[in-house]
C-alpha cells in the first residue's frame, strides 16, 4: 500500500474523504466543502476510525469557517456548525478532542486554524509509526515462537481508519515489513463489514497473508490456538484502562484471557480520556436498528422485531494485555494504568522507550 494514501486530506478549499462506504469495489473520494456534509460523512461512515475522524473534526473547524465567510454567518453561528461537527458521533474522543485543539486558535483566523489541523493530521501519522515499532517489539518479546506470528485483528484499524499508516494494522504492518507475519484472522466486523471490507482491502494492498472470518468464529479459533496474539485498536481509553471498541472486541478479549495469549489495544495518547475514570462512563453510541434488521435494504428479521445496534462495547482493562501508544507499552492488566504512567504533557522518543 502506497504510504501516502490519506483517508483525509485537505485541498486547499476543502477536504477529500475516501468514501469507505464503497470499499472494496469502488475506490472514490467524496469532496466536503460544507459542514453539512461532512457531519453527514461522519456519521453515515463514510469516514470512520477514531484517529480518521479526529482530523476530519480538525479540518472541519476550518470548513465552518469558511462556509460563515460564504454565507455571512455571525461568530455565533460558526461556532454552532463547529459544535455540530464535535457531536457527530459520541464515543470516540478523537473527534472532540481535533476540534477542542484547533478551537484553541479559532480567534487567531482561518490561517492559525489549518496549521492546527496540519498539525493533528501530522502527529497521527508520526504517533502511529512509532506504534508500530513499540507493539511489534513488545509482541515479538512476549510471544515466544520460532516462527513468524499468527494475529487476529477486529474491525478496521489501519491507514483508512487514521490520519496515515494505522494503529493496529500499523503494528501488523510494522510486523510484515520484518517478515514476522504468518497469517492474520480478519473479523468481519458487524454489522458493516469494516473488517472484510476495509481491513482485508488494506491486507490485500500490502501482500499480506489473511483470513475473513466471522465475528462470531473469533473465540473458536483463540481457542483451538490458531493465533498467538489479538490486536485492535479503541475508540476511547478511561484512565483504569478500560477499553471502548467497535462491538465484538470484549469477546475477543475474553477469549484470549482464557487461551492465555496477549490482547493488545493500539491506540494514540489522544484516544486515552483521564476525565473519564472508567469504562462506565463511557457513552455507547446506538445506531440505526435497520442496520441489523435489514440487509443490502432487504427486511431479514420479523416485521415485528426490533434491533439492538450498540456501536461499541468495553472491554475491562484487567483484560487489556498491552496499551501500546507512540510512548511505549503498558501492560495494563498488570496494574500499569494509562492515569498512572502516561506523561501526557511530554513528547517522548522512540529511542527513551525501546
Amino acid at each position: 500500500m502506497p504510504q501516502e494514501l490519506r483517508a483525509v486530506d485537505w485541498t486547499g478549499g476543502g477536504l477529500a474523504l475516501i468514501d469507505q462506504t464503497l470499499l472494496p469495489h469502488r475506490h472514490e473520494t467524496v469532496t466536503v466543502h460544507d459542514v453539512d456534509t461532512l457531519v453527514d460523512a461522519i456519521q453515515r461512515l463514510v469516514v470512520r476510525g477514531a484517529p480518521a475522524i479526529g482530523a476530519a473534526g480538525a479540518y472541519g473547524v476550518a470548513l465552518a469557517i469558511i462556509e460563515g465567510e460564504r454565507e455571512g454567518w455571525t461568530e455565533a453561528e460558526v461556532r454552532a456548525a463547529v459544535a455540530r461537527v464535535r457531536e457527530a458521533r459520541p464515543t470516540a474522543v478523537n473527534l472532540m478532542a481535533g476540534v477542542d485543539r484547533v478551537m484553541t486558535r479559532f480567534a487567531e483566523g482561518l490561517d492559525a486554524v489549518l496549521e492546527e489541523a496540519v498539525a493533528v493530521q501530522r502527529e497521527d501519522v508520526a504517533a502511529n509509526r512509532a506504534m508500530g515499532v513499540f507493539g511489534a517489539d513488545w509482541l515479538v518479546r512476549r510471544v515466544r515462537v520460532e516462527r513468524p506470528l499468527r494475529l487476529l485483528t477486529h474491525c478496521n484499524t489501519g491507514a483508512l481508519a487514521t490520519a496515515g499508516w494505522g494503529t493496529a494494522l500499523g503494528v501488523v504492518r510494522e510486523l510484515h515489513a520484518r517478515g514476522l507475519v504468518e497469517v492474520v484472522y480478519a473479523d468481519e466486523t458487524r454489522p458493516l463489514l469494516q473488517g472484510s471490507r476495509l481491513t482485508a482491502w488494506e491486507l490485500v494492498q500490502e501482500g499480506i497473508p489473511h483470513y475473513v472470518q466471522a465475528d462470531g468464529a473469533a473465540a473458536g479459533t483463540i481457542l483451538r490456538g490458531e493465533v498467538d496474539a489479538a490486536i485492535v485498536g479503541a475508540d476511547r481509553i478511561a484512565a483504569n484502562g478500560d477499553t471502548a471498541n467497535k462491538v465484538g472486541t470484549v469477546g475477543v478479549a475474553l477469549a484470549c484471557a482464557d487461551a492465555g495469549i496477549p490482547f493488545l489495544v493500539a491506540a494514540p495518547t489522544t484516544t486515552v480520556d483521564l476525565a473519564t475514570k472508567t469504562g462506565d462512563e463511557i457513552h455507547i453510541e446506538l445506531r440505526g436498528e435497520a442496520e441489523v434488521l435489514e440487509w443490502a435494504g432487504v427486511r431479514t428479521a420479523p416485521a415485528e422485531s426490533r434491533g439492538h445496534n450498540p456501536a461499541f462495547d468495553v472491554t475491562p482493562g484487567r483484560l487489556v494485555t498491552g496499551l501500546v501508544t507512540e510512548r511505549g507499552v503498558l501492560e495494563v492488566s498488570a496494574g500499569e494504568l494509562p492515569g498512572d504512567r502516561l506523561n501526557l504533557g511530554r513528547s517522548v522518543s522512540v529511542q527513551e522507550l525501546r
